[in-house]
């Protein structure tokens, strides 16, 4: 397996051969109260069984598919439950900008700022993050090759920022669907920087559900021991409580069908660490 560079998010190390970490929760923030609950219970799961944890929830979901959609609290308010969540459990916090004019009070309160991966190739908003010094996230583009990230990497770089993590979520493959082609791990890996793997939103179908985009849960599991058998340095899922529960307005919650049922990931989290201690030392 490729050594990367090592990441520093709080407390957590990600790359530089330390073990794999675990970023994840609700796709978007609902409430305090759930925020916490979800990021408590998430916390307790990845402590006992001593994987590393970022708390992943976002602010704004700008991408759904339809204007009834629900998108989240937006940024004044998702941020003061983020910064409550991380007070409170002591955890290192990601989430999304979307424009340049969000990264400076986005970067008060995360340890980590994301690019979604349909913004990848967005110069302005990419070099404004890296030029907060915060460690930036960027998932690739479901139409960008594996290797053409080198550009992103080389865009941070240019601000004097090598705290870079790349996140593959899957390709486009015909109408509303996506596939992971496994080397382009490697690929992202060979630019020297740590490389996410997605296993939810590489599920998704997206706008597969006319309005929404569809998800298939059921492959999450299979794609993620797959990714940590390939070496990666970690992983994203969503997860939610009751990922196909509504919104009190009847609307779906943002990305369910293909996040992870809570209740789910201590079984998968134990498979995960077998495999990689099967792989042996990551130096």
């Amino acid at each position: 397996m490729t050594t990367t560079a090592a990441v520093h998010v709080g407390s957590v190390t990600i790359g530089g051969g330390a073990p794999l970490a675990l970023i994840g929760g609700p796709c978007a923030i609902e409430n305090e109260r759930h925020a916490l609950m979800t990021a408590e219970r998430l916390t307790r799961i990845a402590a006992d069984r001593k994987v590393p944890f970022i708390y992943k929830s976002s602010y704004d979901k700008a991408n759904r598919s339809s204007i009834n959609s629900y998108r989240g609290p937006g940024l004044v308010e998702g941020l003061r439950i983020l910064r409550k969540v991380k007070e409170t459990l002591r955890v290192p916090v990601l989430s999304d900008v979307h424009q340049a004019s969000e990264v400076d009070p986005a970067a008060d309160v995360l340890d980590v700022l994301q690019i979604p991966a349909f913004l990848c190739r967005q110069t302005d908003l990419i070099l404004t993050a890296a030029a907060t010094g915060k460690p930036v996230n960027v998932k690739k583009g479901q139409f960008v090759a594996p290797k053409d990230m080198k550009n992103v990497v080389e865009k941070i770089r240019a601000k004097k920022n090598e705290a870079i993590l790349l996140t593959e979520r899957g390709t486009t493959f015909g109408y509303n669907n996506l596939v992971v082609d496994m080397r382009g791990l490697a690929d992202m890996q060979a630019l020297g920087v740590p490389v996410v793997f997605d296993a939810t939103h590489s599920v998704q179908l997206p706008g597969g559900a006319g309005d929404r985009s569809g998800g298939e849960r059921a492959y999450v599991p299979a794609l993620a021991r797959a990714a940590v058998a390939f070496g990666i340095d970690a992983l994203f899922m969503e997860m939610h409580e009751d990922p196909d529960r509504t919104m009190p307005d009847g609307q779906p919650l943002s990305d369910g069908p293909n996040m992870l049922r809570i209740d789910d990931l201590p079984r998968l989290l134990d498979e995960l660490l077998g495999i990689a201690a099967a792989l042996g030392p990551r130096a």
